[in-house]
């Protein structure tokens, strides 16, 4: 398990590296750049990991488990960031489209709520009202980040033309088949992990698939940090969030009549709602003025995690 997570952490890596070079070759958005192309491809360990638990080996629990994991660990990770971080992060020009994403993620989890309470659980043309909904507001958040400029770019530097276009393209298509095959691997890895330490598949899910699906999140998020980015940080993890709830739709999809949203986990019933409280926070996070509000909804935020950890 170790020695996968470590391969699909490098993969991913050098695949972010690739995405990178765009940023200082072209005049695409930061926004777009973090919330879509960035978030899609350190995304991709949870698109395939989520899909073989569905389809390969048939436990919906440890797909909900492993996007809801991957999410809330997102939200903390940045959270634990942000305060070590706050005089430039304050100061930042952050754009307008990452609020916009929270409130979609709001109203999705909103939604899975109602759908775990029986309120909202019925089908449109025998697809799921809630991945519907994900659809939707995956489609708006593309819209919102790709017409948001936010920060400047930062001057192109000689070592982003040392690549063609074809060799940057060549070398991103190999590192994303190389992180499929390993993440499809990871997935019956924490399988076999699951039933050797008789662990439920939600919790199963979040930790072994969770966490280790969003290390990618976490070097690029980290990296983006330190050249003091914050733009392209934040967009990668709340587009990472959206992309991942988008992940989950589409294994819903190709389910067919099992469905992924199951909670009969205690587990994954704790993570949706620790989950929601931690992307609530992240609007004043966001959008407060006062270090003190942003700093405090951080610390809540990251508390969110070890109570997941902690509730039975």
């Amino acid at each position: 398990y170790i020695i996968t997570a470590s391969l699909v952490v490098f993969l991913s890596k050098k695949a972010s590296d690739y995405i990178d070079l765009i940023d200082k070759t072209t005049k695409l958005s930061g926004a777009f750049l973090g919330g879509i192309l960035l978030s899609a491809v350190t995304s991709l360990p949870e698109l395939f990991t989520s899909i073989s638990a569905v389809v390969l080996i048939g436990k919906p629990g440890l797909c909900i488990g492993n996007i809801l994991g991957s999410d809330l660990f997102n939200l903390a990770m940045l959270a634990f960031l942000i305060p070590f971080y706050i005089k430039g992060f304050s100061k930042a020009r952050l754009s307008e489209g990452h609020a916009y994403i929270i409130y979609f993620l709001l109203i999705i989890y909103a939604v899975m709520c109602l759908n775990m309470l029986g309120i909202v659980k019925f089908a449109v043309f025998g697809i799921n009202i809630t991945t519907l909904l994900i659809l939707a507001l995956y489609a708006a958040s593309v819209r919102f980040l790709a017409s948001e400029n936010g920060e400047q770019q930062q001057t192109p530097d000689v070592e982003a033309t040392n690549l063609s276009t074809r060799q940057i393209t060549v070398r991103f298509a190999a590192t994303s088949v190389g992180i499929v095959l390993l993440s499809i691997a990871m997935t019956y890895i924490t399988d076999e992990i699951a039933g050797r330490l008789n662990l439920g598949a939600g919790l199963a899910g979040a930790i072994f698939l969770g966490v280790a699906t969003s290390l990618p999140e976490v070097s690029s998020t980290v990296a983006l940090f330190r050249i003091r980015n914050y733009n392209i940080a934040v967009g990668n993890i709340v587009g990472s969030n959206i992309f991942n709830l988008l992940v989950l739709c589409i294994a819903d999809l190709i389910s067919f009549s099992r469905g992924v949203y199951d909670f009969s986990d205690p587990k994954v019933v704790n993570l949706l709602v620790f989950g929601t409280l931690a992307t609530a926070l992240f609007i004043p996070i966001l959008k407060s003025r006062n270090t003190a509000v942003k700093i405090t909804c951080c610390v809540i935020a990251g508390a969110c995690y070890i109570a997941f950890l902690a509730v039975k």
